[in-house]
């Protein structure tokens, strides 16, 4: 007698699991994006308060050194120029401190009960990233109009337009996950915002959003070459000026960074979450007078409170 074949089964199990995690990665992704634009819509006045400095940067350092043209640029105006580096920029400082509602979510409790459901924390960090690509999105449409208003010679083909929003949630999703891994080795909010604070500028001025890359020394040309901004950049000139640029370059950096970003988030978010729960143990310094109420001890000292209070 021959055994039955059990390969087709287990292949066919094997295609249910991925097709089910692919839903499941789907669902987390667009659940966390409608949240983010939620929080969008309750809230606009975040968009005009963070649209502040993009838009000095376009009209005042824009404006100032075109005139001046400190900076050559070829056939390319500054202004035409510096109009994608600011979009990149705004991205940035909004996702580099993303970790910061990371660790607001731990303090209130949503991050434990996130992680409890059976929903894969690369699931729950990639939609965290492609949520915070979302709000830079809106934060990139007002400088988009700003340029536009200011006289930026910008494509509006609408393919090379749906570039520019791939390339702004990749650029988003690797620092919001960058500032996430960060969350999750100092723990601390604080700590969060000392070191979002102390990367930001560098980041910034190590890349191309504000000069070419042969301007600068060998060794900041070095550190622009690791700098996933300095692609994000190069993508969005060549895709709303057109200037010059290697897509599959862009594209594949940008995407690599941001999976790798996702993994250590991810990796971290465990140790994210168990850091600063409340226990019992918690206090073992504390006299019995000054530990907190809780069971038989609640009820006794509530009823005592009572007793006193009638007594007066």
């Amino acid at each position: 007698m021959s055994a039955a074949p059990v390969e087709p089964s287990i292949w066919a199990d094997q295609d249910s699991r991925s097709v089910r995690g692919a839903r499941l990665l789907g669902s987390r992704v667009v659940t966390f994006c409608l949240v983010e634009l939620q929080k969008l819509r309750h809230d606009r006045t975040e968009l005009v308060t963070r649209a502040v400095q993009p838009v000095l940067w376009l009209v005042v350092f824009g404006e100032t050194f075109s005139r001046i043209r400190a900076i050559p640029t070829g056939n390319v105006p500054y202004l035409d120029y510096l109009a994608p580096g600011i979009i990149a920029q705004s991205a940035l400082f909004i996702a580099i401190f993303y970790g910061i509602q990371i660790i607001w979510e731990r303090d209130a409790g949503i991050l434990t009960k996130l992680l409890v459901t059976p929903t894969p924390r690369a699931a729950l960090v990639t939609g965290k990233a492609f949520a915070a690509g979302i709000r830079a999105l809106a934060q990139a449409v007002v400088v988009v109009v700003v340029a536009a208003l200011l006289g930026v010679a910008l494509t509006w083909n609408p393919l090379r337009l749906l570039g520019v929003v791939v390339v702004v949630v990749l650029g988003a999703a690797f620092f919001s996950c960058l500032s996430m891994t960060i969350a999750g080795i100092v723990l601390k909010r604080d700590r969060l915002m000392g070191i979002g604070q102390a990367i930001t500028m560098p980041l910034f001025f190590a890349s191309n959003a504000l000069y070419p890359i042969s301007l600068m020394p060998g060794w900041l040309q070095a550190i622009s070459r690791f700098n996933p901004l300095s692609y994000e950049v190069e993508a969005l000139r060549g895709l709303l000026i057109g200037t010059a640029t290697n897509y599959w370059i862009d594209f594949t950096v940008l995407g690599v960074a941001a999976i790798a970003g996702i993994l250590a988030a991810a990796a971290l978010l465990g140790r994210l979450s168990r850091y600063g729960r409340p226990s019992q143990a918690s206090q073992p310094d504390l006299t019995p007078a000054m530990r907190l109420p809780t069971g038989a001890q609640a009820k006794h000292s509530t009823t005592g409170w009572s007793r006193t209070s009638s007594r007066r």
